[in-house]
């Protein structure tokens, strides 16, 4: 891969980079928040923080890629479905390694597994959420040098101006139903 086309994925990989690492950043600040030492806060932040941040970042690639459609969520879900759990994972058995000096995985793993990937439901629609406010003002800054980001950038724009006219046209729909000269036959059934 040429260094100008690694530095392009690198730049559409670092939203959803940037969002691991503010989940871990959260870890640290949860677990000073419940009184664990300053060394394992930070552990446990950086050991989260790194899978979610690589993950998020493989996101925004697939993203940039077209294999996952931005602004659907069914795509995200199911990919955090697997990417959380492996993270969740790797942060058990990273945390372990950094602070006792072996890894320490769950002792059932498949259970692990499972119930991780019922709370990756929760974490893709913040990461989902996060990721639709943030990638579109970056890709709008860096679209002039990364052409993946220009087309990327294209569809979010042409994906809000769709979702602009439907909330006018609904708006304009329900401002004509509550304008006092329409004739009888047209009133919903509430009005009198």
């Amino acid at each position: 891969m040429s260094g100008n086309r690694l530095r392009q994925s690198g730049e559409l990989a670092l939203p959803g980079a940037g969002i691991g690492v503010i989940a871990g950043v959260a870890v640290v600040g949860l677990a000073l928040l419940v009184g664990q030492p300053v060394g394992w806060s930070v552990t446990a932040g950086v050991a989260l923080g790194l899978p979610l941040a690589l993950f998020g970042g493989g996101f925004g690639l697939l993203l940039a890629s077209g294999v996952i459609s931005p602004g659907v969520f069914a795509p995200a879900a199911l990919y955090w479905l697997v990417g959380f759990p492996l993270a969740r994972l790797l942060h058990e058995g990273l945390a372990g390694l950094l602070i006792a000096g072996r890894p320490a995985l769950p002792p059932d793993v498949l259970g692990f597994l499972a119930y991780q990937a019922i709370v990756s439901l929760g974490f893709a629609i913040g990461f989902s959420w996060l990721h639709e406010r943030i990638a579109p003002g970056w890709l709008r800054r860096i679209r002039h040098r990364n052409p993946r980001a220009e087309r990327l950038y294209v569809f979010y724009l042409r994906h809000a101006e769709a979702q602009w006219k439907a909330r006018e046209s609904r708006r304009q729909t329900r401002a004509v139903a509550r304008s006092p000269g329409r004739p009888p036959l047209l009133r919903s059934k509430g009005e009198s």
